[in-house]
């Protein structure tokens, strides 16, 4: 399955304090993020299935975070260290961060 393939047949979702991709029901990659007492979404754990590591999906969904903090005005406090990773390396996303 190539990167694009894998786009549109393993969309990242949303929902209930993640960010994820599931098939068949079975979640095979998520960014778990909790509402701080400020109001900043903290990226607290990235976990991606054996099956789909080295894909890029761990970025996808940091990507999909990071758009939905623009959308909704939420600043993000990357405590993941993959989350921090990213943030370090790619300055166009600091414009989320807390």
């Amino acid at each position: 399955m190539n990167a694009t393939q894998m786009q549109e047949e393993l969309p990242v979702q949303h929902a209930d304090g993640r960010f994820f991709v599931e098939r068949g029901g079975r979640t095979l990659a998520e960014l778990v993020y909790e509402m701080d007492d400020q109001g900043y979404a903290v990226l607290e754990h990235t976990h991606i299935d054996e099956a789909l590591r080295g894909q890029g999906v761990a970025r996808r969904l940091v990507d999909a975070a990071v758009a939905w903090a623009r959308q909704t005005g939420t600043r993000v406090v990357p405590v993941c260290s993959y989350a921090r990773a990213i943030f370090a390396r790619d300055h166009s996303l600091s414009d989320v961060l807390a």
